[in-house]
């Protein structure tokens, strides 16, 4: 079993970690769009604050990247930014279809939406940080 853990851990990690980001982005999404802020800005606010928080906790708690300098904190913090913006069209984009173009639910476009942007910001960050 620890084996098996192991050899997933990076893995199993960056799931909870997505979680939680995700919660972020959820939680940051629905408040503003009680608030009456359009969907798509809602959407890219809440994005914004789960990429700070997933930064930070992708690089320290999922992938262990350590600060060997600034000059090597401010690279990863640009590819992770740069790349978690291909991820947020990406995320605008299927909430606008899903919600704008086929008129269903927020909250399952929401998530559904969720879930695919976890998987590419899963390879994005693979790319970044490196221990």
């Amino acid at each position: 079993m620890l084996a098996l853990f192991r050899k997933y851990e990076t893995l199993i990690r960056y799931l909870f970690i997505g979680g939680l980001t995700t919660l972020v982005n959820i939680v940051v999404f629905f408040i503003l769009n009680a608030m009456h802020m359009p969907i798509l800005w809602a959407n890219t606010v809440a994005w914004l604050v789960s990429v700070i928080f997933a930064f930070f906790t992708n690089k320290s708690v999922v992938f262990q990247s350590q600060y060997t300098n600034r000059r090597r904190f401010i690279q990863e913090l640009v590819a992770f930014f740069v790349l978690r913006a291909l991820s947020l069209v990406l995320d605008n984009g299927i909430m606008y279809l899903g919600i704008t173009v086929m008129g269903l639910s927020v909250l399952l476009v929401k998530l559904v939406s969720q879930v695919v942007v976890i998987v590419a910001n899963y390879v994005f960050s693979k790319l970044i940080f490196k221990s």
